[in-house]
């Protein structure tokens, strides 16, 4: 992690000794913070507009993760496999209590899993809930979830902030819905008000370490800018996010001795998506010169300012069975045109781009077109591939017909992102067997996409783990050699605030924002 220390900042709340007493107790009290919408319903086993890093405040699952892939307890205290991988024991946390004051037992943990199973459909792209055969409660103190196979990352899914959390049997209605949102977690909805704020307050029952905050406020701000003025005139304390500020804001914060500010670990994949069904990119040779002629050191320092990583693998090393050794080859433009000229691909005297067979070499890049930094990152691209005689056209659309072209394949290069901890690799890339995803269109063309696929169901199973990390290696080598993505950075949390506020850790998934954990030394 990358922080920046402030001369004279003290650490926890040691430091608001030095500030008025008036406004050292409201921080004590309350800290306030922004999203760009509301925190909707919270219903924790639904989706849009539930907003994931408050589901997360209220309601918790069976174990946890925590950065690099390992599981710890957390309504759960221990557990087991059972039957060769085809069930899991669970031994539950005792004495808690749901905040309507209902238990957290075996029954009511059964219940939250058959509402999922009820809604199977709505899961269906969480393979663990198509792999779930039933929940059964053994003894107050323990369940055991039955799966109609082996899957090893039953734990890993189980630790998402959505679906597979617990409410309240007595909100829980019948049809699936709640009349509240009650959960065990360390925070509690007080308040809503729509278009404006979010209200938690600190569950004072709570069965953990009690958050040092007992309040903290959300209030709705719909883009950057409002939110680094709230920011600068003390609106609000904390900005948390992947992109709550855009690059250069986030650098002026950075060089404000006001401010603290920190980078985390990479939590994701920024990247591009070559179709190799779709001409010219089905072709190898043409998908290995992009991927030589992209200058994405110079992405990286002119358009996202240094405040995400270059990466040069589909994703980041501190993901489970991902640092396998493999580099991005160097950008050389010279080396791409070298290649394409082996290829047969001409450029025309006075000509600037290149054809083969009476077919010019010329590909369209599909963003969002209300995504500036999509939009500048597919400029610079437009402008190094131009220099190598590649015609690069971009195109620009409502998010709904963006979303077509990854489901239909309708692209030559198009922006897509990887899902982060704990999804990668195995989520996203079990995601890239359906053809309704972008990974699925962009591999269709590749000889060897059968045995992909193939591969990829087989590692979900495969309950060894030497063997698991070889399918893996054998899966992200091919992926890589093949050129079918063009890693652009590995996107991160940034943190801005002030250094009073104390210690801001960094939640081990992308949606989790540690409010309980402010404060702490």
């Amino acid at each position: 992690m990358l922080r920046r220390s402030m001369l004279h900042a003290m650490s926890g709340f040691a430091a608001l000794a030095a500030l008025p007493p008036a406004f050292g107790q409201n921080v004590r009290r309350r800290l306030t913070f922004s999203w760009p919408t509301n925190a909707g319903p919270l219903h924790p086993h639904l989706y849009s507009p539930n907003q994931m890093y408050a589901q997360s405040m209220l309601y918790e699952p069976l174990v946890r993760y925590v950065e690099g892939g390992k599981i710890l307890p957390a309504l759960a205290t221990a557990w087991e496999m059972e039957e060769d991988g085809r069930a899991w024991r669970f031994t539950l946390r005792p004495g808690v209590r749901f905040t309507d004051g209902t238990p957290f037992d075996a029954a009511a943990a059964v219940a939250n899993v058959n509402a999922v199973l009820g809604n199977r459909a709505r899961h269906a792209w969480l393979e663990l809930v198509n792999q779930i055969d039933g929940a059964e409660a053994i003894d107050p103190g323990t369940v055991r979830l039955r799966l109609k196979g082996p899957y090893y990352p039953a734990l890993l899914e189980l630790a998402l902030p959505r679906p597979l959390r617990f409410v309240s049997p007595a909100a829980l209605r019948p049809d699936g819905s709640i009349a509240a949102p009650v959960g065990t977690g360390p925070w509690v909805l007080a308040e809503t008000a729509h278009g404006q704020h979010d209200r938690f307050r600190r569950n004072e029952q709570y069965w953990g370490e009690k958050p040092v905050l007992e309040e903290v406020l959300v209030r709705v701000l719909g883009d950057s800018n409002a939110r680094a003025l709230a920011l600068e005139s003390g609106e609000i304390d904390l900005t948390y996010g992947t992109d709550q500020l855009d690059a250069d804001t986030f650098r002026r914060f950075a060089a404000d001795p006001r401010f603290t500010t920190a980078i985390s670990p990479p939590i994701g994949t920024r990247m591009l998506a070559l179709n190799s069904a779709r001409f010219p990119t089905d072709e190898l040779a043409v998908r290995e010169a992009i991927a030589q002629g992209i200058d994405r050191a110079a992405l990286v320092r002119h358009i996202l300012l240094d405040t995400e990583p270059a990466a040069e693998t589909l994703f980041a090393r501190n993901f489970p069975y991902t640092d396998l050794g493999l580099r991005a080859p160097a950008f050389d433009r010279a080396a791409a045109t070298a290649r394409l000229d082996a290829a047969g691909w001409r450029l025309p005297a006075g000509g600037r781009v290149r054809s083969k067979g009476g077919k010019e070499l010329a590909l369209d890049l599909c963003f969002i077109g209300a995504d500036a930094l999509q939009k500048a990152i597919g400029e610079a691209v437009q402008g190094d591939l131009a220099r190598i005689g590649i015609a690069v056209r971009l195109v620009g659309e409502d998010a709904s017909t963006y979303y077509g072209r990854q489901r239909s394949g309708e692209f030559g290069m198009i922006f897509g992102d990887s899902w982060g901890a704990p999804y990668d690799p195995h989520a996203f890339m079990s995601s890239m067997r359906a053809p309704s995803h972008a990974d699925y269109q962009a591999q269709r063309g590749l000889p060897m996409k059968s045995e992909i696929d193939r591969r990829i169901g087989a590692v979900l199973s495969i309950t060894e783990e030497a063997r698991r990390a070889e399918e893996y290696r054998w899966l992200l080598t091919t992926l890589h050699e093949q050129a079918v993505y063009f890693p652009v950075s590995f996107f991160t949390n940034k943190v801005v605030h002030r250094p009073a506020l104390g210690r801001v850790p960094f939640g081990d998934m992308r949606t989790d924002i540690p409010f309980d954990r402010i404060g702490r030394g």
